[in-house]
């Protein structure tokens, strides 16, 4: 397992994509092609993790299945930490039976407890890299709790990946603006209020 920095950028639409051409006037390269991501965020009945992401307590966890595309046999299960040495997350590949049981009955985590689904989150990402970092672009985001009714996000999040080794200078002065906490299951609450 290996830490590594998530610095992120919360932007409009417009601002995203002319830091993007501007980036790729400068040598920003495509990664891989553009993707739409879907994540089933599980938490407990109180909410337990939402609070800590929002509170920015430190190590926390997020649980998830994500899967990317329209492809729901290519699952896999996470679980992202955050500490104070930074961000890494396990993952294992999973059946759809296994997602239909995580779905109807939960799970449980030695910490957390009974874990049941929260909030699905769907969303497009671009992925670049730059100077040796990993730069996504994410856009046209989309949440969903426990009704069918889907609340759209219209801002954008630009994150940098990089090693934890990486000098914070060194990401700020990649961008002429400053970082922000963007966690989208958060947000997904946040927005649904409104």
């Amino acid at each position: 397992m290996s830490f590594r920095k998530e610095i992120k950028f919360r932007v409009s639409v417009y601002e995203a994509i002319k830091i993007r051409e501007d980036f790729i006037r400068l040598g920003m390269e495509p990664l891989f092609p553009e993707r739409q991501i879907n994540s089933q965020y599980f938490d407990t009945l109180d909410f337990r993790t939402r609070s800590e992401s929002e509170e920015g307590i430190l190590p926390r966890k997020k649980f998830r299945v994500r899967w990317y595309d329209r492809v729901i046999s290519s699952l896999s299960f996470e679980e992202k930490t955050s500490s104070v040495e930074g961000r890494f997350k396990i993952g294992k590949k999973i059946s759809s039976e296994n997602f239909e049981q995580l779905l109807s009955r939960g799970f449980i985590d030695k910490n957390y407890g009974l874990m049941r689904p929260s909030a699905k989150i769907t969303y497009k990402r671009k992925y670049f890299k730059f100077n040796g970092l990993r730069i996504t672009f994410d856009h046209s985001i989309n949440y969903q709790l426990k009704s069918k009714i889907i609340y759209k996000d219209f801002e954008s999040v630009i994150e940098i990946k990089a090693p934890f080794s990486c000098p914070d200078d060194f990401l700020q002065k990649i961008f002429h603006t400053s970082s922000t906490r963007f966690s989208k299951y958060a947000r997904a609450f946040l927005i649904s209020r409104n």
